[in-house]
């Protein structure tokens, strides 16, 4: 009892239980020495160097302790251990028989905790002796493999259990074999018995974090439809949510906690995408209708009632890598921007879905390990408070466990998780024997935290793994419902934590960053990580401003950003990868929708024409904004408007072609190339440019003067045409003055005035000339006015420069 006494914070037992405990300790000395006097067994003569564990001894049989309930007992408790014990030798086990032993000395700190669970093999200066009688279990035989189970109830005031504290329990298997004919213990398994019967008066603020985060489930895609049906990355998500599923133990065991939510905005986004007509990428990348609507709702109707008065506190959208952004990010243009992002739409898509108001002023780094570039990070976006871990901020000497708030410079508290507590479950706890194990253990380092001082008020805060699985979290909801019941913890929420008044002795210098844990840093996202999200978020903005509804592109991708930095990637660098380059691959098919359709060689054999191009947008919204320029590549031969290039702006509506034709003018024959690109107002390029040839023919000098030349004779022709009826309407009209002997009939009869029977007319210069008849309506409308024959009719049709209507479409 020494070293009980010595031990600062245990209380003082009462006299009957001291002498209770003091008189079994003088009864069982005889029979302890008689005991060590026992001549030693064959095995042990044949060597003394081999170990136990050589020739098996006590790890002959594996114990499995499978149940201790109650968790924390009191004195009017009967305790029950229950398990299985497995001969793993190779002969049986015969005069068997299983017993609870109890270290009669407290352990006095919590690295002895530690230590003991660490212990294997029998040890009878710690492992205590055996309670014998009836509080134990039989066996006539153990068979080689073959395992068998136990139960044994022994009311707690017969452990005679001293002063408050953490108890080493074993449960050990005695027995003997052919080869060892003697009693001896062949297998045992240890735990912890945390003894408070009579609570304390200063209890510990415990507050546990229940965190509600997945992996990334939803692509940045969406099918070609106005509801904008989301497409998931697989069907893993419904998994998880149905009953049964890690999702669904997590809601249905901290419903009924007092517990603290932890929850990414993603994971909530993405069951609310569930909730409608949602799709699912199979083999081969074929989509299918998702058929979990159900489950879906199910789940959200539960979480909102569950989080009703409990305070829940919302992560960045997708929960981003605070450690990356900070070593690998940080000096990417646009990095810290997409957290600022996150942070705001945090609260918002919370309060949508669960109609409560979160807490975003939590930023939570992998683990709790932060360094100075850290910190700078988490609270670039608003937070205020960091979720830090104990092993990252050390107390050094410390002899006991701080209370979790710090400050930490520039007004950010650090709320420093207890690291002992928090990794209490990340093992493999799918076997009862485990689960057992770690919950004894978790309520024994809770004890001994308020023991260290218990007079003193603190409070502790604990942080599991993000993503426990179903098995870890029925192990931490019976360590939190023991604890809850325990007599030294009361439950606290977060928020209260952070505002607990700092302890002065506790260590409020943050690690610099050559302190980070190597293997933490080995798992963060790389630099060229980021420069892809940014190239991808360079392109997205090029893409937004010629939209109508930029909204309908810019939230799916928005988020798709944000997952693409999240911290599930962690250990998944080829799935991360996959998943940013099917972000930006994505991106290129929309933006491909708007394009112009590509141009044959033009053929041009005037020196004047109009050019049509044609932009196609396949898109369901339609697109403005857009500038088409034409670029002459040979000005001098031929030019584009007025001078090498044109430009038009473009509206096209969606679904639908839009043509716009451009005035050309040839200075010489040949071809000449053209290029045709799509720019962003603010003179950005949208998309590959299109190159064609314009083929110009049949406009030399020596076809000129030949046209030339053709004209002339027709503008000759014509005059004399127009001389000969002006002076044979003269004549006629002389003719008529002077008057006929003969009459008119008799001209008539001759052919008419000078004229001949064949229709020639004299032209009194022994002369004749053809008659050119002249039609009425002719002479009416004034068409014998000749035509301006100089003026070439032009081989192509003069159009219009403005742009066509909309819908039109263009031959290629």
């Amino acid at each position: 009892m020494a070293e009980a006494a010595d031990f600062q914070g245990m209380s003082p037992s009462p006299a009957h239980r001291w002498l209770r405990r003091t008189g079994a300790l003088l009864a069982g000395a005889p029979l302890l020495a008689g005991l060590l006097q026992l001549p030693a067994g064959p095995a042990a003569h044949a060597s003394e160097k081999r170990s136990p564990a050589a020739a098996g001894g006590s790890r002959t049989v594996s114990v499995s302790l499978d149940s201790l309930s109650p968790d924390t007992p009191t004195d009017d408790d009967t305790l029950t251990v229950s398990g299985t014990v497995t001969n793993n030798g190779k002969q049986p086990v015969t005069a068997a028989h299983v017993g609870l032993r109890v270290d009669p000395t407290p352990l006095n700190s919590r690295s002895a905790i530690d230590s003991a669970a660490e212990r294997t093999g029998y040890r009878p200066s710690v492992d205590g002796s055996e309670l014998g009688g009836k509080y134990a279990a039989e066996f006539d035989k153990l068979t080689p493999g073959v395992s068998q189970n136990f139960s044994i109830s022994v009311p707690v005031k017969d452990l005679d259990l001293g002063s408050d504290g953490v108890y080493q329990l074993a449960v050990s298997l005695s027995g003997q074999t052919s080869a060892q004919p003697y009693e001896q213990v062949l297998g045992i398994q240890r735990t912890f018995l945390p003894w408070q019967p009579d609570g304390t008066t200063t209890k510990t603020k415990t507050t546990f974090l229940w965190p509600l985060i997945s992996n990334v489930h939803m692509t940045a895609e969406t099918l070609p439809n106005q509801q904008q049906t989301p497409v998931f990355q697989n069907d893993e998500l419904a998994q998880e949510l149905a009953p049964g599923g890690r999702l669904s133990q997590l809601l249905s065991l901290g419903k009924d906690l007092d517990v603290t939510w932890v929850i990414d905005p993603d994971l909530l986004a993405s069951v609310d995408a569930m909730t409608g007509s949602y799709s699912v990428k199979g083999e081969g990348d074929k989509v299918t209708a998702g058929k979990n609507q159900a489950v879906a709702k199910q789940w959200l109707s539960e979480l909102e009632k569950a989080v009703q008065n409990k305070e829940v506190v919302a992560l960045p959208f997708a929960d981003p890598d605070l450690a990356s952004l900070a070593h690998n990010g940080r000096n990417v243009t646009g990095s810290l921007s997409h957290l600022k992002d996150a942070t705001d739409v945090a609260s918002s898509t919370v309060e949508t879905v669960l109609h409560v108001k979160p807490d975003t002023d939590f930023a939570w780094p992998v683990n709790g390990a932060i360094d100075p570039s850290i910190v700078k990070v988490a609270t670039s976006a608003g937070a205020d408070k960091v979720i830090a871990r104990s092993d990252s901020l050390e107390d050094g000497d410390l002899s006991y466990t701080p209370t979790a708030a710090r400050p930490i410079g520039g007004g950010t508290t650090a709320v420093v998780t207890d690291a002992g507590l928090s990794t209490a479950f990340t093992g493999d706890l799918t076997s009862a024997a485990n689960s057992t194990l770690a919950v004894q253990e978790f309520l024994a380092q809770s004890l001994m935290i308020n023991l260290q001082e218990p007079d003193k008020a603190r409070s502790v805060v604990i942080a599991p793994q993000r993503m426990p699985s179903a098995d870890q979290a029925q192990s931490m909801a019976e360590a939190v419902r023991a604890l809850q019941a325990a007599g030294w913890s009361q439950s606290a929420d977060l928020s209260e934590a952070a505002r607990a008044k700092p302890d002065p002795n506790a260590t409020t210098k943050v690690p610099s960053m050559s302190r980070y844990p190597s293997s933490l840093r080995k798992a963060e996202l790389p630099k060229s990580a980021f420069q892809q999200i940014e190239e991808t978020q360079d392109k997205l903005e090029s893409f937004k401003v010629i939209l109508s509804d930029p909204s309908r592109v810019a939230t799916p991708f928005g988020r798709a950003i944000d997952r693409a930095v999240s911290t599930s990637w962690r250990r998944h660098a080829t799935e991360a990868s996959t998943f940013r380059q099917g972000v930006e691959a994505y991106l290129e098919v929309l933006t491909g929708q708007v394009r112009l359709i590509p141009k044959s060689e033009t053929k041009l054999s005037g020196r004047s024409a109009t050019i049509p191009v044609t932009v196609q947008n396949n898109l369901m919204q339609g697109v403005d904004r857009l500038v088409l320029r034409l670029t002459s590549q040979q000005p001098t031969r031929l030019k584009i408007g007025n001078g090498p290039y044109f430009e038009q702006p473009i509206t096209v509506s969606g679904g639908h072609s839009q043509s716009v034709k451009f005035t050309t003018t040839a200075n010489a024959n040949g071809r000449a190339a053209v290029v045709a690109q799509l720019f962003t107002e603010d003179g950005r390029p949208y998309g590959p440019a299109v190159t064609f040839d314009v083929n110009v023919t049949e406009i030399t000098p020596t076809v000129m003067l030949v046209i030339a030349g053709g004209v002339l004779l027709l503008v000759l022709a014509g005059f004399r045409m127009y001389t000969q009826r002006k002076r044979l309407a003269a004549q006629q009209a002389e003719e008529e003055q002077q008057g006929d002997p003969e009459g008119p009939d008799a001209a008539s009869e001759e052919g008419g005035l000078n004229g001949a029977a064949d229709g020639t007319v004299d032209t009194g210069d022994g002369e004749t000339s053809a008659k050119a008849p002249v039609k009425e309506s002719d002479a009416e409308t004034g068409a014998d006015d000749p035509e301006q024959p100089s003026d070439p009719t032009p081989d192509t049709a003069t159009e219009t420069a403005d742009p066509s209507g909309a819908g039109e479409r263009v031959d290629r």
